[in-house]
């Protein structure tokens, strides 16, 4: 089993930053291509950022496209999500996600999903 645990997340004004870390343990080999998806209150969970496994490919929801960067370091086994100008409308409960492919890829769909964290809260303030 693969075991992700996320942090970084609080409360911050509107335009301002935050880093969320997602780190992989137990049969971390088992854990390949990553992402990020988030659920607002009253809102189905949707689909933020993906990383491939090979960390070469990267794929963005529209609403996050330009402000949001996610990226990985394989040593440390971790994935990072960096959000810049956050707006109100960010807030949400964000989730690590992993899949169990062994082929790099991005994963967008949470139907391909294989590994959940257990979420951390990002609230922003207007």
């Amino acid at each position: 089993q693969v075991q992700l645990a996320e942090s970084g997340g609080g409360l911050v004004q509107a335009g301002g930053s935050l880093r969320l870390s997602c780190a992989a343990s137990g049969r971390t080999f088992s854990a390949g291509n990553m992402g990020w998806f988030r659920q607002a209150p009253g809102k189905e969970r949707e689909f933020v950022a993906g990383i491939s496994r090979s960390g070469d490919s990267t794929s963005y929801a529209d609403s996050v496209r330009g402000r949001f960067t996610i990226s990985r370091d394989s040593a440390k086994k971790t994935v990072y999500l960096q959000m810049n100008s956050l707006k109100p409308e960010d807030t949400a409960v964000y989730y690590c996600a992993a899949d169990s492919s062994v082929w790099s890829r991005v994963v967008v769909s949470q139907r391909d999903i294989d590994y959940w964290g257990q979420g951390t809260q990002v609230t922003v303030s207007s």
